[in-house]
């Protein structure tokens, strides 16, 4: 591929890294790639750094098996198998969000089912699956940090937009960078509406399946993917992209 269709790319998935920021996806910690678009074996992901500080610049290319293509002094994510197991399982999938958004994490802990409630965040699992590290790995210090973790994470999420990781937060998986990353911020968007309403008491009312299939339809719409990203880059902080 050229090197124009390479750094366009690269922007597009630095100012996601900013937007999941502004919106509350992430804070500090979590991160966000894509496939390489020139080489499905590859994906692009950040160095370490917390995600609103992420330019171009810290980007860099790693195998599926998580290795760095070019040798890097740089300090890289120790999740990165997070991702590259991800797009191993999943040739479909082009863009990753790993994150630990506040209003999603209490039902990774939690009996209650993380179901589909608003239509804005349709094509989210309804419900979530959950995965925990905890299962096959025994006590650990909850990172995903090896390739079999990472697998076995894959195999939890399936065929699915996104599954929860037991007190851990969630990853969430798209057919593209855009998609991904709506899909991200309406999973916490759709959570918070959730425990707000288990406050009120009474019967939960969540999609049908017919609801949820067109409702996921509808946020799939290349309408709806670029009037929200439109919205959300008009609101993130680009300086020094």
């Amino acid at each position: 591929m050229d090197a124009d269709a390479l750094d366009s790319a690269k922007w597009d998935l630095a100012t996601a890294s900013r937007i999941l920021a502004r919106e509350g996806v992430v804070d500090a910690f979590g991160h966000v790639s894509i496939r390489h678009p020139g080489d499905p074996e590859r994906y692009l992901l950040s160095r370490s750094r917390s995600p609103e500080l992420v330019s171009r610049s810290d980007l860099l290319e790693f195998t599926l098996d998580n290795a760095p293509v070019a040798e890097t002094q740089h300090r890289l994510f120790a999740e990165r198998p997070i991702h590259g197991a991800i797009y191993q399982r999943r040739p479909d999938v082009m863009a990753v969000v790993h994150s630990h958004s506040p209003s999603v994490v209490p039902f990774s802990v939690s009996s209650v089912p993380l179901v589909q409630i608003a239509h804005t965040a349709g094509g989210i699992p309804n419900p979530a699956p959950l995965w925990d590290i905890r299962t096959r790995f025994g006590d650990t210090n909850m990172l995903v940090t090896t390739q079999e973790q990472g697998l076995d994470l894959a195999s939890a999420l399936g065929s699915e937009s996104a599954a929860l990781m037991r007190g851990h937060g969630s990853v969430v998986a798209a057919d593209s960078l855009k998609r991904a990353v709506l899909l991200a911020i309406y999973f916490e968007v759709n959570a918070k509406l959730l425990l707000n309403t288990h406050v009120l008491g009474g019967e939960i009312v969540s999609m049908s399946p017919g609801e949820q299939s067109k409702t996921g339809e509808m946020t799939a719409l290349p309408l709806v993917v670029e009037r929200t990203w439109d919205f959300w880059t008009s609101r993130a902080n680009l300086d020094g992209l």
